[in-house]
């Protein structure tokens, strides 16, 4: 499996190794580049991408992939939860739009890898310290 992961001062930025559950027998390989800015302390953008189509990017909240870590998290548009496979632990990510649903497969510890970065950033709990409240006022501002 190969992924990369890089940490600055200001974001997490991981690429693993996911496979698109397209039937019980066929799956799709793909890279899942997570990416966490204490900006958005809440959020954790994923982009997916494939060797045909453009990338396609889903906002995750942080807390719904530590809960997919414990069991099974999620309801609506994203769900997530644990499976054993292949010999190792995996996650199970339902992605849900108008367009279709995708089911992806990843590692768990790839997942608790980029968590734990996103933790020494942001602790749980901390984040509403992380929030620039002017740029957020300005942003409300600007859309009115």
């Amino acid at each position: 499996m190969k992924w990369k992961s890089m940490k600055s001062l200001r974001i997490v930025v991981q690429e693993v190794a996911a496979q698109l559950v397209v039937s019980r027998d066929y799956s799709l390989p793909l890279c899942m580049r997570l990416r966490y800015e204490p900006s958005d302390p809440y959020v954790v953008r994923a982009t997916f991408f494939t060797h045909s189509d453009d990338p396609a990017e889903w906002v995750l909240g942080r807390d719904l992939l530590a809960d997919g870590l414990r069991g099974s998290a999620g309801d609506g548009d994203i769900r997530i939860w644990l499976a054993v496979g292949g010999g190792d632990q995996v996650m199970y990510i339902a992605l849900g739009s108008s367009a279709g649903t995708a089911l992806l497969e990843v590692s768990v510890q790839d997942v608790k890898i980029f968590l734990e970065n996103t933790e020494a950033l942001v602790p749980q709990g901390t984040e509403l310290g992380h929030i620039d409240w002017d740029i957020e006022l300005a942003n409300l501002h600007g859309e009115s």
